[in-house]
Order: C-alpha cells, then structure tokens, then sequence
C-alpha cells in the first residue's frame, strides 16, 4: 500500500524569540509564517508559553485571522491556555509538557501519570472543535494511553533520537519511533513526528509509513540565518521527500 502524503508544519517560534531579543516588532513571526507556507509548509504550529518568551497572545490571535493553512497551537494543559485556544479557535492543539525554566521542551507528555489531568483538558478542546494531539514519547504503551485518553493524534518526540551519540544508538531510537508509529496507526492514532529534525536526520524519520506530519522549527529558523527561510523550507521539503521515496 502507498505510504500517504508527508506534511510539514513549520514551527515560527524562534522568529519572535529573535524579535523579543531588541523588542519591538521586527522579525515578524507573521511575515515567517506566510513564507514557509510560499515555499511548502502544510501548517504553521506556534507555542504560546506562560512565560511568552517567544510567541504572543497577539501572535496566535493574527495567524488565525490571516493564514489559510491549518494553524497547530502548542500549549501546555492549563486553564489558562484551553481559555485561549477555545477562543481562538486553531485547527489544532498539541498539548506538550512545559517547565518555567527549560529552554525547550525536555520530552514527551507524561500521559499516563497525568491521564485524570489530562483526559478533561482533551475533551474540552475536543468538543470546541479542535484536532487535539499529544507530544509523547515513542513507546507502545504510551500509545495504548493516548488512544484510551481519547486523543486522535500524537507527535512523536524525535529528540533523543537526533540527539543519539553515534550510529548504534541512533538505529535504536529510530527503531522505538517505527515500532511506536505502527502500533499506534494500527490501533488508530494519526501519527506525527518533531522535535530537533535537521536535513540529515529527517530522511530516516520520512521513510517511516505510518508518519503523515513534521513539525520542525528551530533548526530551520536558524538555516534562515545563511539560506533564508523560504529556501530552508524548500530544502526540507526535498529531504523529507527524499526520505519518503525510500518507502517500498
């Protein structure tokens, strides 16, 4: 059976990090937004955080009026955040574990120590008409939660494997992700993946079926820095394709 279509979603975040850095409004995470989506981007996904060291409550507010893409809204599951996304209304919400002081997100959702937190948050946004996924950790068992939770989809945390240390164990990390991605398309999860993808380490991640969603955001805002973005953009689109053509 074919693979299906792979879908990138670009991640603005560090465009307003850079922009929070002087002040004021310059890099316009907006502006970023609707390049990717010239030069291939799926979807924009941006994390408003409590502290809003990046994205800004105005930000989420103006991508939803003026992009025609799916807009995924990353968030934390607090009051205070499924406030917010009920009222703006995204496509989308992936709900992601959050510390005050790390400098990104550190893993995927404990979902299954916080499955009575987590289950009305879920149900909310649900019934608010919003896609809910959860960034979780590539295990079978985490698979079992995320479906009993009521969650339709999850993003797969790439990070340790980008991060592996050599050959061995990156082939070990990619294989929890292909075991993880097909248990949980077989018991009928929609699969995504994210989180530290470079040109290099998508291609593996691309080849892997079951996965229909990338989301990738900090390795591309920094390429922006020497290609420009709509060329970052254009490059990962050629490695995730590349990537998806290695599917038998």
């Amino acid at each position: 059976m074919k693979a299906p279509p792979l879908r990138l979603g670009v991640n603005i975040d560090h465009v307003a990090t850079v922009r929070n850095a002087r002040g004021g409004y310059h890099p316009d995470p907006i502006r970023a937004a609707h390049m990717a989506v010239l030069a291939g981007a799926d979807g924009i996904t941006a994390h408003l955080r409590e502290d809003r060291r990046h994205i800004r409550d105005l930000d989420m507010e103006r991508l939803k009026r003026q992009l025609f893409v799916p807009l995924n809204f990353e968030m934390a599951a607090t009051s205070e955040m499924i406030g917010l996304a009920t009222a703006i209304h995204p496509h989308a919400a992936c709900l992601v574990p959050e510390k005050r002081e790390e400098r990104t997100t550190e893993g995927g959702l404990d979902i299954i120590g916080q499955h009575a937190h987590l289950r009305p948050a879920i149900r909310e946004l649900k019934e608010a008409g919003i896609r809910v996924s959860l960034f979780v950790e590539p295990e079978i068992e985490v698979m079992d939660a995320a479906c009993e939770l009521g969650a339709p989809v999850v993003e797969l945390h790439t990070g340790t494997y980008c991060d592996a240390e050599d050959d061995a164990e990156r082939l070990h990390e990619l294989e929890r992700l292909r075991r993880a991605a097909e248990h949980g398309a077989k018991i009928g999860l929609e699969i995504h993946a994210g989180h530290g993808l470079t040109y290099d380490t998508v291609r593996p991640v691309a080849a892997i079926p079951q996965i229909v969603e990338l989301n990738i955001g900090h390795f591309l805002v920094g390429e922006a820095i020497f290609l420009g973005l709509d060329e970052a953009v254009r490059c990962m689109r050629v490695a995730m394709d590349e990537g998806r053509s290695q599917i038998s």
